[in-house]
């Protein structure tokens, strides 16, 4: 209900937690949805950068649309450096600008009424008043009737008649038209690479930095996909992981083979509320986080979450209850732009959205994960480990993983109030799970065999943080092989009051897995 608990306690709850949960310890709560900062100019300063990390952003984006090479290179290693110091695994990703479509540079704006007629023309040197386009096909894929929107929907334009190279287009809304406006073509599929000249060079600026993530633009089917994974494989990129980003109708047309062919999801909602009727915008999100949830993919919501807060220090309502909805459908992360990249309060904008998640998660969420069905022994395995803490309120679920998969579907089962303490001996893979919702990541090597003593070093680290508590319970999720067997093991445990003197916490055990 509204009323669910006393408006006294909420205050205390964000600070120790939910003393009603069952055996619930009264540690800091963890928040899981995650949060990304897109990097700006700023941030070549390392100052700058750990007011975003202490603000809570676990992922880092490069815009390519803006960013230069120069620029990568400068700030991705302060990155790393920061998050060292702080015994951190954060991620790195990479934006594709992506094939845009554009008007030309033609110098002083122009006024637009309703009833206007504007030109569009392919040739780069047609006179005044046209306006030069750099898409060769875009005289071949319009035809009368049909509508263009430019400058991010804010220009309506609609096909009147056309020739061998230019388009006579009346203007259906009113604005003013500048420099290198982005045009969009609702519903058609553009004769453009999925990878551009300027994206291969900006991948191999980011390759060799060190991206743990790609987010490709302009996603149109599972091809793209494909086609990015094996630019990826072919420069030594095989690591890398590929969000998609759902953009126009022919994504959203597309979006089950697309889930598949790709690691993660981003709802795109800039180029994708101008491509859809905006009346659709809130269900085509929903509809997309529950598939992306079912299929155990993480789901990234983007744009316009706290715009007024690029030149105001406080949100909007309406902004407000965006991002609630957003975390109450479950998201893996939400995501800022310019509300960070260029915005006058970036870490303010950061602990709005902290604030906001933490309080959403208590009061819990759709419930998506509930149409999951496990495939095979391994998953199943986890299922039951994550039902089991649900069951017991466990302050935490830990589990060991070489190739993060373990990780992943605890993460897409939502576990309601136990964190996800996962150790791969893999670093790339560390950081690329700090994108999954609940995952807290850390690299730390392990062998293939009995780890009951790795197990009780990484209790004790907990206990000595303040992490986990004594007499509540933790849940444990272990694959050991023992001569030619595998043992899948998932345990509850409480701990005692203190560290055993005989299990000293060795020093490889760096771990900042605090919320």
């Amino acid at each position: 209900s509204f009323h669910d608990e006393p408006l006294f306690s909420i205050v205390e709850n964000m600070i120790i937690g939910n003393p009603s949960a069952p055996l619930g310890p009264k540690t800091p709560r963890a928040r899981r949805t995650k949060l990304i900062a897109t990097l700006g100019p700023k941030h070549t300063d390392s100052n700058a950068l750990s007011e975003l990390m202490d603000g809570g952003a676990e992922i880092f984006r490069l815009n390519m649309s803006h960013a230069s090479h120069d620029f990568v290179r400068q700030v991705v290693p302060k990155i790393r450096s920061l998050a060292s110091s702080r015994s951190q695994e954060l991620a790195l990703l990479l934006d594709t600008q992506g094939p845009a479509i554009r008007t030309g540079t033609i110098g002083k704006p122009r006024h637009l009424s309703v009833g206007d007629e504007l030109i569009l023309s392919i040739d780069p040197r047609a006179p005044a008043p046209a306006i030069p386009v750099n898409y060769p096909d875009l005289v071949h894929d319009l035809a009368p009737g049909q509508k263009l929107l430019v400058d991010n929907g804010v220009i309506h334009l609609e096909v009147i008649r056309k020739d061998s190279t230019s388009l006579g287009c009346r203007v259906l809304t009113a604005g003013v038209l500048g420099d290198r406006r982005h045009i969009n073509l609702p519903g058609i599929r553009v004769n453009l690479p999925a990878i551009t000249e300027k994206d291969s060079a900006d991948l191999l600026v980011g390759l060799k930095a060190g991206i743990d993530w790609v987010a490709l633009s302009f996603v149109r089917d599972p091809d793209d996909v494909i086609a990015l994974r094996s630019f990826l494989d072919r420069h030594q990129g095989q690591e890398v992981k590929i969000i998609a980003k759902i953009e126009d109708q022919l994504a959203v047309k597309n979006i089950l083979g697309i889930i598949s062919a790709a690691d993660a999801i981003m709802v795109a909602r800039g180029d994708l509320g101008v491509e859809c009727p905006y009346e659709e915008l809130p269900i085509i999100q929903r509809r997309i986080v529950k598939q992306c949830i079912v299929s155990m993919k993480p789901v990234i919501v983007a744009t316009h979450m706290l715009e007024s807060m690029i030149s105001n220090p406080l949100p909007t309502r309406a902004e407000i209850t965006d991002v609630s909805n957003a975390v109450f459908e479950g998201a893996d992360a939400i995501m800022l732009s310019g509300e960070t990249a260029t915005g006058n309060y970036p870490r303010a904008c950061l602990e709005v959205l902290d604030r906001v998640a933490r309080r959403i998660e208590r009061s819990g969420s759709i419930g998506y994960e509930k149409d999951i069905h496990p495939e095979g022994e391994a998953d199943g395995i986890v299922s039951s480990g994550v039902h089991l803490a649900n069951q017991l309120g466990a302050q935490g679920i830990l589990l060991f993983t070489r190739s993060g998969r373990m990780a992943r579907v605890a993460a897409a089962l939502r576990p309601r109030v136990s964190p996800i303490y996962a150790f791969t001996p893999t670093l790339s893979l560390a950081r690329q799970l700090a994108l999954h919702y609940g995952v807290r990541a850390r690299c730390l090597p392990f062998d293939r065999t009995e780890r009951e003593a790795l197990i009780q070093e990484v209790i004790a680290d907990l206990l000595t943080k303040g992490l986990v508590l004594p007499h509540a319970p933790l849940v444990i999720i272990n694959t050991s092989i023992v001569g030619d067997r595998i043992y899948r093991t998932v345990q509850a445990r409480t701990q005692p009051d203190a560290v055993s003197p005989k299990l000293p916490v060795p020093s490889k055990l760096k771990l900042n897995l605090a919320p």
